[in-house]
């Protein structure tokens, strides 16, 4: 059996295939270190309160926002307005009851959250209105412009 002889590699060649695993390791250890750098993140960062979640209902002469604000006291909400915008922020405290506990999971969230939206029409400000029940913040804005509708008999 005869041997197949391999031609040996220029040196140009060993160096294109040194640079290429060195990109490889370079790109190995970049995504790891991305990895660690976004677990360090999280870790950080889990225990901040996400977006408020709002719903925006509309009726021909007001708007209503509902917020859920579970855990909330009304004293630490807070509700700016403008006749086109609303911003609403709340201060989600930490409840530390169990001392010398050992946290198996901890996923409630602390801190302050805030939200402000652009609204669909204007507003009378100074008419809004808000109350807080069972942990749900409803505010309604009377509307500058009561839309009237009117029906149409067709000839």
């Amino acid at each position: 059996m005869k041997k197949k002889l391999e031609k040996p590699m220029t040196m140009l060649e060993k160096r294109r295939l040194m640079a290429e695993k060195m990109m490889e390791d370079m790109i190995k250890n970049m995504r790891e270190m991305q990895k660690d750098f976004e677990k360090k993140i999280s870790e950080y960062t889990e225990n901040i309160p996400e977006k408020l979640n709002m719903d925006v209902i509309e009726t021909d002469d007001q708007i209503i926002i509902k917020t859920d604000l579970p855990g909330v006291k009304k004293e630490d909400i807070n509700i700016e307005l403008t006749e086109n915008t609303i911003s609403i922020s709340a201060v989600f405290e930490e409840e530390i009851e169990v001392k010398e506990a050992n946290f198996v999971k901890k996923e409630r969230k602390y801190g302050e959250a805030r939200r402000e939206i652009r609204l669909p029409e204007k507003i009378k400000v100074e008419e809004a209105k808000a109350k807080f029940e069972n942990g749900v913040l409803t505010v309604e804005l009377p509307k500058v412009e009561v839309k009237k509708k009117q029906v149409l008999k067709v000839e």
